[in-house]
């Protein structure tokens, strides 16, 4: 697998554009979890969405998040919670940029690596569970 580079932008409160280039990371693997990532407040807090890496069905969808814990995940950064209204399971993490590109690629690194651990647990548990979620 080839390494994947994302950009961290600046994105203005107000208008919603972003603005400035925070940083470049290159990422090893698992950044197909990331929906979109971004800078708020120049320098001081970067807002991560990470997803599923496959498509679900619709009656997973419930399933991955009450099966989902977000301490795994949460231990890493200041806030996580889950969003709704995507078409899959989407989490909003926050935690504190840093200026030294090494310190940020290990920090994104971190997260993806508990967020993949955590959803092959979940896709694991849930395996048996459609009958509990589909609708009738």
């Amino acid at each position: 697998m080839e390494d994947t580079v994302i950009v961290i932008m600046l994105k203005d409160a107000e208008t919603g554009f972003l603005e400035k280039e925070m940083g470049a990371y290159t990422l090893p693997e698992n950044s197909g979890l990331i929906f979109n990532i971004y800078a708020e407040k120049e320098g001081a807090e970067v807002v991560l969405r990470l997803t599923c890496d496959k498509e679900l069905q619709d009656w997973e969808y419930d399933a991955v998040y009450d099966y989902y814990d977000t301490e795994t995940v949460g231990a890493l950064v200041d806030a996580i919670e889950e969003e709704d209204g995507h078409y899959d399971p989407v989490w909003v993490v926050r935690f504190p940029f840093a200026e030294e590109q090494d310190v940020m690629e290990q920090k994104l690194t971190d997260i993806l690596d508990k967020h993949q651990e955590e959803l092959l647990s979940v896709y694991e548990a849930i395996k048996d569970k459609e009958d509990d979620y589909r609708e009738e």
